[in-house]
């Protein structure tokens, strides 16, 4: 199965999910191709390393479609079978979401449908739960919305800060993307 993964930033769970698919712990994949919305995302440099092409399509200016309909040409292009967000930022359009019908899945850092949107990490500590975690998704075109495939949970500690918080997710989000993506391709 070819993947495409689109991110925003330093591409963490990028990382995790090429190195998965390298070491055969994803059987029978390939990321075919990283695609950022942003020229300075670190995550490029990290898939470059990894021998993943890369490509850029800025969204400055650019109405949701436009861009969208861009990016699912080079991935369609690719044959890509299978679309992760990995730190993508951005909502996708009705019609992208229709050129990928339930092959588009996403990472979030809480238990969905629990403190959707940015800022998941502080909505926790601001809500004062004693668990929150991580949601493999399937994505539609609402935010965080999709049927979730999987979560791992994380507790929240007394004296946890977004940042310490954050990181302990984070390091469960590698696991869950891994399971998750190996999961669906299972599946076919």
């Amino acid at each position: 199965m070819k993947i495409g993964i689109l991110i925003s930033g330093r591409g963490s769970n990028m990382v995790a999910l090429v190195d998965a698919v390298r070491s055969g712990e994803i059987p029978n994949t390939e990321v075919v191709v990283v695609i950022s919305d942003r020229s300075d995302a670190a995550g490029l440099a990290k898939a470059e390393e990894r021998g993943v092409e890369t490509l850029v399509i800025e969204r400055m200016g650019r109405k949701r479609a436009d861009h969208d309909a861009e990016i699912a040409a080079e991935l369609k292009a690719r044959g890509v079978e299978l679309v992760c967000l990995a730190g993508f930022m951005r909502l996708l359009s009705p019609e992208f979401v229709a050129a990928f019908p339930r092959r588009i899945l996403n990472i979030h850092p809480s238990l969905l449908p629990a403190f959707n949107g940015v800022d998941a990490q502080r909505q926790a500590l601001e809500a004062g739960v004693e668990t929150t975690g991580c949601t493999v998704h399937y994505v539609d075109e609402h935010l965080d919305n999709g049927d979730v495939i999987l979560q791992r949970e994380v507790p929240v500690l007394p004296n946890d800060t977004v940042e310490t918080l954050s990181n302990r997710i984070l390091h469960e989000e590698h696991i869950a993307y891994v399971h998750a993506v190996r999961k669906i391709v299972a599946a076919g």
